[in-house]
Formats: structure tokens, C-alpha cells, sequence
């Protein structure tokens, strides 16, 4: 291992311990956690030789926005590396036209966004005979210039929200606003999993809305002292990164 690599090392690996440990501490905070919270860490920006050094320091959940580039990581360390304990998930915008491409490659997709979408994703999955686990964008902050249900959307139609053998409804996902002020990220937050909690009881059987997508890297900390059981967090694995890595 050259300088370089090792200087690489370090930093990330420094990163990825300030992460967990204010993630840990998060959860301590809100009483809310039976187990530790998820770390997803977003790949979208990253480099190839940041994603293999978060592998090497155990690493094994990575999130992509497109779904042309989490096939490409998928093909290229999955497929090619051997990476068969990696979880691909897919955090952004999923196109009607772009299902296929994705499944048999992510473990889960976070942003089902509409009753259109979701049916799309049921029947492909049924046809292709590979099972997903998906989480229901919704936009809790009512912002227009995000996607997602509505809440009364879902709560009006609960019994559209079932799990089947080829698709498993496990939770809810949003965004919050870009504020300085931690009250609408935290009210944001705080209504996804009060969202859940209504939504659960009227669901069909078998539909468990365990897990709560909720969290970036400005914001995870409050997400989870909210409930959060994934927060989904990027730049703040690879500050500081040598611009030189090899």
C-alpha cells in the first residue's frame, strides 16, 4: 500500500468512525432505537477508490441517485469483483422506463413515489421473478419542488399498500426542506414517523412499515433522534479526501 492509499485510509476510515459514533450517540438521545440505525453511504460524487476504501473499513450498504450508474456499480463490483455481501440501494428519482434496468441489482428502492410507479415496480417484479424491498417517498414538507405521496394520499388508500411475494412494502422515505433552522427539518422528520404510526394499523396483513429513510449529511443526527432507522449519508464519509488519490 502506497502513501497515497494509506493517506486515503485514514481519512475515510476517521470520517466513517465520526459518522457511526454521532450516529450512536443520536440514537441514545431519542429513546426511539432497538438497533442501531442504518448507514447507507451515497456513492453518487464518489470516486471508485473511495467506494473500494469504505469496502475494505467493512462498509457494506452504498446508495446511488440513478439507476444507470447503480447498474454500472453493480455490474462493476458486484458482478466483477465479486461484492455478492454489498447492498445496492437506489435513493433517487426511478422513472416508469427504468425499472428494469434496476432490479436484480438493489436491495431496495427508496423512492417509490407515486400508485403508478409502485404498480409498475409489482408487476415487473412479479414478471422478472426478482423480489424488491421498497420504501414510499412522501413529501412530508408539502415543498413543490419535490416528489412523493402525499400523507392523506396514503392514509385514503391503505388498501393499495400491499406487500406480495415479489415486492415487500417496508417503510416510508422523505427529504426535509434546506433550513438553517432545525424546527421544519425537525418537524419534517418527526411527521414521517407519526405518518407511519397512523398508517401501520391500516395496512393489509403481512405489510410491516418497519424502516424510516430519513437523514443526509447535514441533517442525519436529528433524523435519528426522530426515528430514523436509515439515514443516507454522503459527503461527510469523504470530506478531506486527497484530490490526488490514485
Amino acid at each position: 500500500m502506497n502513501q497515497q492509499q494509506t493517506t486515503l485510509l485514514e481519512t475515510i476510515g476517521e470520517n466513517l468512525r465520526s459518522v457511526k459514533q454521532k450516529m450512536r450517540e443520536a440514537a441514545a438521545r431519542s429513546g426511539l432505537h432497538t438497533e442501531q440505525p442504518k448507514l447507507v453511504a451515497v456513492t453518487k460524487y464518489a470516486r471508485e477508490e473511495w467506494i473500494e476504501t469504505l469496502y475494505e473499513l467493512g462498509q457494506r450498504d452504498f446508495g446511488e441517485n440513478r439507476p444507470q450508474q447503480l447498474a454500472q456499480r453493480f455490474e462493476r463490483y458486484t458482478q466483477h469483483r465479486s461484492w455478492n455481501d454489498v447492498n445496492w440501494h437506489l435513493i433517487g428519482q426511478l422513472q416508469r422506463n427504468k425499472v428494469k434496468l434496476v432490479l436484480g441489482k438493489t436491495a431496495c428502492i427508496h423512492s417509490i413515489a407515486s400508485f403508478r410507479l409502485l404498480e409498475k415496480v409489482e408487476h415487473l417484479s412479479a414478471e422478472m421473478g426478482a423480489p424488491i424491498r421498497l420504501l414510499l417517498q412522501v413529501n412530508i414538507s408539502g415543498e413543490q419542488s419535490k416528489q412523493g405521496f402525499h400523507a392523506e394520499e396514503l392514509l385514503r388508500n391503505p388498501a393499495r399498500l400491499a406487500s406480495t411475494p415479489s415486492l415487500s412494502i417496508c417503510g416510508l422515505m422523505t427529504m426535509a426542506p434546506r433550513s438553517e433552522d432545525e424546527e421544519p427539518v425537525r418537524k419534517t422528520f418527526r411527521g414521517l414517523r407519526e405518518l407511519r404510526d397512523r398508517l401501520q394499523p391500516l395496512v393489509p396483513q403481512g405489510t410491516v412499515l418497519d424502516e424510516l429513510s430519513m437523514g443526509m449529511s447535514g441533517d442525519f443526527e436529528i433524523a435519528i433522534e426522530e426515528g430514523a432507522t436509515i439515514v443516507r449519508i454522503g459527503s461527510r464519509l469523504f470530506q478531506n479526501c486527497p484530490a490526488d488519490s490514485p
